[in-house]
């Protein structure tokens, strides 16, 4: 396969179905021949401007997503555990500061974007910590590796106007795609047609889309 896919993925870490979808599309980024990009977004700001209520604070959607996270852990086996507190935490203390600090890496060090994303997912989605204090994202920066002059530098622009920019931009451009929600994926063909898939269980589509096989959610362990 000699032709690279274009894939964007625009996710937010305070959403568990991002996570799904991002790990997935890491575990194929080499079977499809994709050219994976990681695009944080402020989900928040995308519920705003379609005025989309989040699943978590509809009951019943919320008490099915409980049950349907807990499946989804064993089948793609990704470490999900719902915080104590799930409402404090997607909707008290929310993940603006967590997107900006991904954007502010992205910016600067891109090479870091995948594994904090990975961090700030486990803290949050797995051990129920937080990510929104900067004690929280300085301990995340650090499980991902990072060195101490290179996380005060990052923790330090959160602030910073072109950070803040860089996020709405980027979430800007998703809402441009038609997105409602997060996890959103972009699929590029060569005459710059984009096509968007919505959440972390249309890879069937994906692959049909590309041309090549779905071998489920994870498949090294076929």
């Amino acid at each position: 396969m000699s032709k690279r896919h274009v894939v964007k993925l625009f996710y937010d870490v305070i959403s568990p179905y991002s996570w799904l979808g991002f790990e997935t599309l890491c575990r194929y980024r080499t079977l499809w021949a994709l050219d994976l990009r990681f695009c944080p977004v402020f989900l928040g700001a995308i519920m705003g401007a379609t005025n989309i209520t989040p699943p978590g604070m509809i009951p019943r959607k919320g008490k099915y997503m409980e049950k349907d996270l807990q499946r989804l852990k064993e089948l793609y086996c990704v470490p999900l555990n719902l915080p104590s507190d799930p409402a404090e935490v997607m909707f008290n203390k929310g993940s603006l500061s967590a997107q900006r600090l991904l954007t502010a890496t992205k910016m600067s060090y891109p090479n870091y974007v995948e594994n904090l994303s990975r961090a700030l997912w486990t803290r949050v989605w797995s051990k129920d910590l937080d990510i929104a204090s900067r004690g929280s994202l300085k301990e995340a920066c650090q499980n991902c590796g990072m060195d101490s002059k290179v996380i005060e530098e990052i923790l330090g622009r959160l602030s910073d106007q072109d950070v803040k920019d860089e996020l709405r931009k980027t979430t800007d451009e998703v809402l441009s795609y038609g997105a409602f929600g997060a996890p959103t994926i972009v699929i590029f063909n060569d005459d710059g047609k984009a096509d968007m898939f919505f959440g972390s269980d249309r890879f069937e589509l994906i692959a049909h889309l590309l041309g090549v096989r779905w071998l489920g959610p994870h498949p090294s362990k076929l």
